[in-house]
């Protein structure tokens, strides 16, 4: 039997260390995984990118980092205890649970996202949809909220929550920082951690988590210069893929066309965001797309809301990795009346509380995209061919054989670029095994030290995608890596062998 796509990924990434099933020798839970050093280093630094690139978009924007443990009053006042729900169905005889509308969409090919639990229920009645694991009937459909609940205190005397989302914490931190950062907007308040969501039936493997990391940037501005954008006459020409509610085809359309339905200000971020995963992911734009939620399928806080989504082998078709929510001031009044404090601000002679533009990022989905989108099999080996920024090693140095002074000569060279570079040096097995074991965790550079090394320090290096090779100094490696890793072809490098 041939191995899926999905299922070489996977082995890879368990075999390798990018991830495996958290406490896996006890049995692994589904929804929980563990990052291994080689995912870690991929999940930082797609987290560092994601840092450097969104909050170099404003001097006010910056980022903070709140604990993962919250009052419940918290989740009164922003209404995720009473409508932070997924719609549960059981099987009537082995009582396993399952999340209705993933069910149904599965076996009927429907989009039933925002259905009530009676239309579900009757969804699953007149399509004869049973337990998928003893095919018995199921109960009708009711209402499950994922929230973490934690007992507090030596005898437990307090209920709090687990986040479900990280974007509380900014809202919660407004007051605090609008002050500190001398009461200016727009103000950007980035976190990058944890969430926790009690999924009913966690599938698609890696990509729906239970425990989870999120990359959002709130940013809070003044409602009415939401039709303003400082930076928008450099976008205006750049062309948007967007699926709108009403069509069903996606269509390019520029940033200024768009000012007719949208504006400029979710315009603006709209292009950043797609640029980020055209230009600095590598996203093949055939495979991306911003797709519009109507009035039924958002949240009903949500002014505007497009999901940014990418299309994905692994799991047949178009998959959410991200979104961007213009949320109104539902946030901060919802806090403001929670917690009777005030949270209005006063600015140009004028108080009023802040809107909220949310760009929520997926961190773990990103992942699992980068993985699905750059991996590769050729006659003679598998790849990943992550853009060399998020590569977990940016080089490998190797000695051609474990003797005659080579292995002390790759030690050097090694030590001399580990200061610059995330680099990895291995001495055991032979040359071919070492290349094909860097191909196959995406490192983009090898260099191998020879005997012609020790005469006139002299090194190979190899480029992962061409395989081809070229002879360089050492006292030039760090040049021609950055030159390589920038884009330049590897014959411009130096004389190819």
């Amino acid at each position: 039997m041939n191995e899926s796509k999905t299922e070489k990924i996977v082995n890879i990434a368990t075999k390798r260390g990018f991830f495996y099933p958290s406490s896996e020798i006890y049995g692994a839970k589904a929804g929980f995984w563990t990052y291994g050093h080689l995912g870690t280093l991929l999940k930082h630094k797609w987290e560092n990118l994601w840092r450097s690139y969104f909050l170099s978009l404003d001097t006010n924007y910056f980022e903070i980092d709140d604990c993962t443990i919250l009052p419940k009053e918290v989740f009164e006042s922003s209404g995720h205890l009473e409508n932070f729900n997924d719609p549960l169905t059981q099987c009537k005889k082995c009582n396993s649970r399952f999340r209705a509308d993933e069910l149904i969409q599965e076996k009927l090919n429907k989009e039933v996202t925002e259905l009530s639990e009676s239309a579900l229920t009757s969804l699953i009645k007149e399509n004869k949809i049973v337990c998928p694991h003893c095919q018995s009937p199921l109960s009708e459909v009711k209402r499950f909220n994922m929230m973490f609940p934690l007992q507090v205190g030596a005898l437990g005397e307090e209920t709090m929550y687990l986040r479900p989302e990280s974007a509380q914490s900014p809202y919660l931190a407004f007051k605090r920082q609008f002050f500190a950062q001398r009461e200016k907007l727009p103000l950007g308040l980035a976190v990058i951690g944890k969430a926790f969501r009690n999924e009913i039936s966690p599938r698609q493997g890696f990509f729906r988590l239970r425990e989870f990391t999120q990359a959002e940037l709130q940013i809070f501005f003044n409602p009415e210069k939401l039709n303003e954008a400082d930076q928008f006459n450099k976008i205006k020409n750049y062309k948007l893929q967007i699926l709108f509610s009403e069509k069903k085809n996606t269509q390019e359309i520029t940033c200024q066309d768009l000012t007719k339905k949208l504006p400029k200000f979710y315009i603006y971020h709209l292009a950043i965001i797609q640029k980020f995963y055209i230009q600095k992911l590598n996203v093949p734009k055939s495979k991306f797309r911003f797709r519009e939620l109507d009035q039924q399928e958002r949240a009903f806080y949500n002014k505007l809301h497009f999901d940014i989504e990418i299309q994905l082998d692994t799991l047949n078709g178009w998959k959410e990795v991200a979104g961007c929510h213009y949320r109104g001031d539902h946030d901060l009044l919802g806090h403001q009346q929670g917690s009777k404090e005030k949270l209005e601000v006063f600015i140009e002679e004028k108080r009023f509380i802040p809107h909220v533009l949310e760009l929520s990022f997926g961190v773990d989905r990103n992942i699992w995209m980068l993985m699905d989108l750059t991996f590769k099999e050729e006659k003679e080996r598998t790849l990943f061919a992550f853009p060399p920024c998020l590569a977990p090693f940016d080089v490998a140095v190797f000695p051609l054989v474990n003797k005659d002074k080579l292995p002390e000569k790759a030690q050097e060279v090694y030590q001399a670029l580990s200061s610059s570079f995330k680099t990895f040096f291995d001495a055991k097995g032979s040359i071919g095994k070492m290349y094909r074991r860097m191909d196959e965790i995406g490192c983009p550079a090898t260099i191998t030290i020879d005997h012609q090394s020790l005469k006139d320090d002299t090194v190979t290096l190899r480029d992962l995608i061409s395989m081809k090779q070229v002879r360089v100094k050492s006292k030039d490696l760090s040049n021609k890596l950055c030159e390589l890793f920038n884009g330049e072809k590897l014959e411009k490098l130096g004389k190819l062998i």
